[in-house]
């Protein structure tokens, strides 16, 4: 008995040594987890010769090897495996065969992460008012990773508006308190994945490692972190999601698993950018390619989004995120230039496996039907999209002709107008993210040519209208900037965010009287939206401009809100009588600003005032 023991554990010792641990090859996911829908997993291994294995073999209770595949490219091999839904957590282990030499790759599956649509994965609404930052231009709140050892770039020149500045994760968690005490209930990233790129990279969307967060930023602990704190404050977060394109120097792209890994072409293509191809009944195919299947830039590589493995790497990449950091939402850049119907997949995917998560598309589009095509809509034609929202750039662009263009039948506010009355599109309007700049716009404020009045009237529209609000960061105090002559001038440093800053814009003190000014008048219309249900989930009605004038209503049956922004250059008289469907039984109004009380009765206002006000009886 004893000499059959000594066997037997002699034989387990020489079999694991047979098959040692391999740390030189990389699995795409990196891990997977128990009790997902997507149980159907395509690990993607990535090492030198891996593709010259004679055989893998699985030995885990509850895991299915269905199936390899060679590709091309001898240094990767794909692998099916199904994960049943009695299978516990564990280090799954690969048994790779060699001619010569066999080895073990493990592959962790982890228990899933509580509160699948509570905690985490909750979605963003028309309750929330969104954040967006730069985490380079934020603040910085480590400096030991302001430079990497063995990243492509090694610039640090905050004098400059292209290189990198330091701003980090850990700068933005340092000021959850400040965005808390501004309002705001959920924060959107630019890119926080790994861009080793040569240069310009501060913005973030060239991924040359969907797995790694950028050290620069401070990598996953710092991120795991933000998270966390985000959500201990009742915050969310929304990452910022890239399926079309990927940085030059991408693995896939210095070494391609196989040749239709990206779109390619016999000379350099880019993408038109019309997107008017993809739904025009009389559209060239050439075109719709050229749309679709063109470079966005040449440092950015194009994805082939109808290879299989290509789809099921970025799918699964989605909802690895989703699980791994607990997020929130998507913000889905250069929407328009993937493909479709992959899109509908990779939507699918992620809210049969998280109800509650949102998603809105970046469409950079010009008119609603254009902007309505890519969203759930309610057209009988044979694409349809299945993304909840859009970044509303139609809305974006009647703000801006309200503010900076006279009054006329089709100009000026009823551009505005106008762009709200065709909502009867959406499928739910409310769902769309509403917005004065970002990170690829001039600053509003620069705009309107820093007019206060115009500034708050903007702002007073953007806070009260149907929709998602979401400001760029800087907004709250007046930050300036044109994309003309680049758009490094609207990325600049929130002064205060380092501490070589001669300022702190994130305190009282250190703000100048007007940008205390702007900062009281958005913190108190966001507060007070948080709680008003007639804003966040009430219904809208609007009536059209007559003289330049522009009235609006939030309501349902506990509250009504009255926004006026008068947009003509000269006084104009306010009847409230012309709104008696929404007036009536109403004697006072209050304004939300000032606090004020008064009347329920006729007034005068001047050129570009505005107001917000809560009718009382």
């Amino acid at each position: 008995m004893l000499v059959k023991k000594i066997f037997f554990l002699l034989s387990c010792f020489l079999f694991s040594n047979l098959f040692a641990q391999n740390n030189s090859f990389q699995c795409y996911p990196t891990n997977w987890w128990t009790g997902m829908k997507w149980n159907h997993v395509q690990i993607m291994i990535y090492g030198k010769g891996i593709g010259n294995a004679t055989g893998y073999m699985i030995n885990y209770p509850g895991v299915t090897l269905k199936k390899s595949h060679r590709v091309d490219n001898i240094n990767y091999e794909f692998l099916d495996i199904v994960i049943a839904p009695s299978t516990k957590p564990g280090i799954l282990k690969i048994h790779v065969k060699q001619k010569d030499s066999s080895f073990v790759i493990n592959f962790p599956i982890k228990k899933r992460r509580p509160g699948n649509g509570n905690s985490f994965a909750q979605g963003v609404t028309s309750k929330d008012f969104i954040y967006l930052i730069m985490p380079d231009r934020f603040s910085n709140g480590d400096t030991t990773n302001d430079r990497i050892a063995g990243m492509r770039d090694q610039s640090l020149n905050r004098d400059t508006v292209f290189m990198r500045h330091g701003g980090d994760l850990k700068g933005i968690e340092n000021h959850l308190d400040y965005l808390k005490s501004l309002g705001v209930t959920a924060l959107w990233l630019n890119p926080v994945i790994e861009n080793d790129m040569p240069e310009r990279t501060e913005h973030g969307y060239a991924f040359t490692n969907h797995y790694k967060i950028d050290r620069r930023l401070g990598g996953e602990k710092a991120y795991h972190s933000l998270v966390n704190a985000a959500h201990a404050k009742n915050m969310k977060i929304i990452q910022d999601a890239v399926y079309n394109h990927i940085g030059s120097y991408h693995f896939t792209v210095l070494d391609p698993p196989m040749k239709t890994w990206l779109h390619q072409w016999p000379d350099y293509t880019n993408t038109s950018y019309k997107d008017q191809v993809l739904f025009d009944p009389y559209a060239s195919d050439k075109e719709k390619k050229i749309m679709q299947d063109g470079w966005f830039v040449p440092s950015m590589p194009d994805l082939n989004q109808g290879n299989p493995f290509v789809a099921n790497f970025l799918i699964q990449h989605a909802l690895w995120t989703v699980e791994e950091f607990g997020i929130d939402g998507w913000r889905i850049d250069t929407y328009i230039y993937n493909d479709l119907d992959f899109m509908n997949r990779c939507n699918k995917a992620l809210m049969d496996e998280y109800p509650k998560i949102t998603m809105f598309g970046e469409t950079w589009v010009h008119g609603v039907l254009n902007q309505s095509y890519f969203v759930q809509n309610n057209f009988n034609i044979p694409y349809k999209s299945n993304l909840q929202a859009a970044t509303d750039f139609q809305t974006l662009w009647g703000i801006t002709d309200a503010m900076t263009k006279d009054f006329g039948w089709t100009e000026g506010v009823n551009k505005l107008y106008t762009t709200l009355a065709q909502d009867f599109v959406y499928k739910d309007p409310m769902r769309n993210v509403i917005f004065l700049d970002n990170h690829d716009l001039s600053r509003f404020y620069s705009v309107v040519d820093t007019n206060m009045l115009k500034y708050k009237a903007a702002l007073a529209w953007l806070f009260t209208c149907r929709g998602i609000p979401q400001i760029y960061y800087g907004d709250e105090i007046g930050m300036q900037g044109f994309t003309t002559p680049n758009d490094g001038h609207v990325r600049l440093d929130f002064p205060g965010g380092w501490a070589s800053d001669g300022s702190d814009k994130f305190t009282e003190a250190g703000r100048t009287v007007n940008e205390q000014k702007i900062w009281i008048y958005i913190s108190t219309l966001t507060n007070f939206r948080k709680n008003s249900s007639a804003i966040t989930t009430g219904k809208m009605m609007q009536f059209a401009p007559v003289k330049g004038e522009y009235v609006f209503f939030r309501y349902d049956s506990k509250q009504t809100i009255m926004t006026i922004l008068n947009t003509s250059k000269e006084n104009v008289n306010i009847s409230i009588k012309n709104y008696s469907e929404r007036t009536n039984g109403f004697s006072k109004m209050k304004n939300i600003i000032t606090g004020e009380i008064s009347l329920l009765e006729d007034f005068s206002m001047s050129p570009m005032e505005s107001g917000v006000w809560e009718l009382e009886k």
